[in-house]
């Protein structure tokens, strides 16, 4: 019966699907119903009747599919005054029925070349697939431009790579794959063994066995494949996390408690060194402009000690008002400093990846006369940073120099743009702010720092101010964290990186040759058995 209504309703069925195949996402992990959902998505296609119809139901999945998944962001329209509240949902649906573009593109080229005449070895023209002798050449086309529209969405009109499918292997152990084909390989694997799912529900368990035998040998390598221990005498780290809420942080009272917080949980200074973690923007204050600031923070500091703190870095632009010129703000970098005991600053990064309508409003001279806004308050925009870097954290007795990259926030989202090659890092550091994202988004952008260390090989630490701070291995094991809604801090050592992978080495040329590798094995099937 369900069969039955499906086929006489493509579309409800496709978009139950995406909605459904959100639930494989963190918090709820319930991937084999991801991969059921993708089964049916492919078998909708197949006996989709034209181009429309496999355009249409390619995009109703994805309406569905990032309508759940991404919910947590009318989450932060709830601090934005200028803007009501239902906002945020309205928001969700817009951002969905762009980003459902992506699936449908993919289910349409899928749908397209599996017509699409093409000479076969004895000179016949045949399509693709669509006889029930060749299962195998369906699935393998449809990951390959499930993999280029995934990677297209992470980079177009400077992208948006939340919650690529891939992240729904985390549980899995397959997600290992990351160090050899990356973020976007892992998406087109998952779709291999949704392909294995539909395949042996019709009763083609040869083929089946085909598609599923890569995901299960990498889940079996990554149950096998623990991270090196730490060793004994790694360097000493404290992750601070002060439960400080978004609505909390813009007053003059709140600034002297949450300062107070943050002070007493990174504990008392000590001759041993450390290394002290706090989130993003979790001071008030511009620490390159204001030397008394410099100095309680120092204050805080062991001999050893080290602080990263995120903060603001302002500029400021002369200008003319009644006649007087004055100094009026100009933009901003949202910033990552480095304190020292004597007051200094040791180092500095700006974010680069700055978040559209979050830190920048876009086309601003058209949108903020018609009253609209960034969700962060203020009148100027960040301005974005040079891009990946590592800063040097100078050795000291008890500790080695150290290279840390840092990514801010959004930034760690974005497979392949994490760390300078060239300069390859100890580990990453991602301070965020994740207080804006409800329930879900915290819990969904620790899995894909997750899937950063994993692809590059290092570990990753993430202080936020309500959850999820986390130490995160090489491997993309959580190793210490702190839950959503709690005040702690996590003393641990420094866990060790591993040599550079294979992506790290070869970046998103990895995922790229994967795709031209299924395409041609696709061609080379149908071709075969013309």
């Amino acid at each position: 019966m369900l069969k039955q209504a499906f086929a006489r309703h493509p579309k409800i069925a496709a978009l139950l699907a995406g909605f459904a195949s959100a639930t494989g996402f963190a918090p709820l992990n319930l991937w084999p119903v991801t991969l059921a959902c993708l089964a049916l998505l492919m078998a909708l296609i197949e006996r989709a009747p034209d181009r429309r119809a496999a355009f249409s139901r390619g995009w109703l999945f994805g309406l569905g599919h990032f309508t759940l998944g991404l919910n947590w962001i009318a989450h932060a329209f709830t601090f934005q005054d200028s803007m009501p509240h239902w906002f945020g949902y309205g928001a969700v649906v817009l951002l969905s029925l762009y980003l459902a573009v992506y699936p449908g593109l993919a289910t349409l080229g899928a749908w397209w070349l599996s017509r699409t005449k093409l000479p076969s070895l004895s000179g016949r023209a045949r399509g693709w697939v669509g006889e029930r002798s060749e299962p195998l050449s369906f699935p393998l086309l449809f990951a390959a431009l499930w993999l280029a529209t995934e990677f297209l969405r992470s980079t177009l009109f400077t992208g948006f790579a939340w919650n690529p499918l891939g992240v729904t292997l985390l549980p899995t152990g397959a997600a290992i794959g990351a160090t050899l084909i990356g973020t976007y390989g892992l998406g087109a694997l998952t779709i291999l063994a949704a392909g294995a799912f539909l395949l042996a529900v019709r009763r083609r368990f040869r083929p089946a066995a085909i598609l599923a035998a890569p995901l299960a040998l990498l889940a079996l390598w990554g149950l096998l494949s623990p991270a090196p221990a730490t060793p004994v005498g790694a360097p000493r780290i404290r992750v601070v996390q002060p439960n400080i809420g978004q609505d909390e942080k813009y007053s003059v009272e709140a600034e002297y408690r949450n300062f107070r917080k943050l002070s007493t949980l990174s504990g008392q200074p000590r001759p041993a060194p450390r290394l002290i973690f706090w989130p993003e923007a979790a001071i008030p204050a511009y620490l390159d402009m204001e030397p008394d600031w410099r100095a309680r923070l120092a204050h805080l500091l062991g001999p050893n000690d080290l602080l990263m703190t995120g903060g603001d870095k302002v500029y400021f632009k002369p200008v003319e008002e009644n006649g007087a010129l004055v100094n009026k703000l100009s933009g901003a970098n949202n910033s990552v400093w480095i304190v020292t005991p004597a007051a200094t600053i040791a180092g500095r990064y700006s974010k680069a990846h700055l978040v559209p309508y979050g830190e920048y409003l876009p086309m601003r001279n058209i949108l903020e006369p018609i009253g609209l806004s960034r969700l962060v308050p203020g009148d100027a925009d960040f301005w974005p940073g040079p891009g990946p870097q590592s800063l040097t954290l100078p050795a000291n007795p008890g500790r080695p120099a150290l290279k840390m990259g840092i990514q801010i926030c959004y930034e760690i989202i974005f497979s392949g743009h994490v760390i300078d090659p060239a300069n390859r890092p100890d580990f990453l550091f991602n301070p965020s702010n994740d207080a804006w994202f409800g329930s879900w988004g915290p819990v969904q952008h620790l899995a894909q720092a997750r899937l950063r260390a994993l692809e590059e090989g290092v570990p990753i630490i993430r202080s936020t101010p309500t959850g999820v701070s986390a130490i995160v291995d090489a491997r993309g094991h959580v190793v210490h964290a702190l839950g959503l809604n709690r005040a702690g801090f996590l003393d641990a050592g420094l866990p060790p990186a591993l040599p550079p992978t294979l992506f790290a080495r070869l970046g998103n040329w990895a995922p790229g040759l994967l795709m031209l590798m299924l395409l041609g094995a696709a061609l080379a099937l149908r071709r075969a058995k013309s």
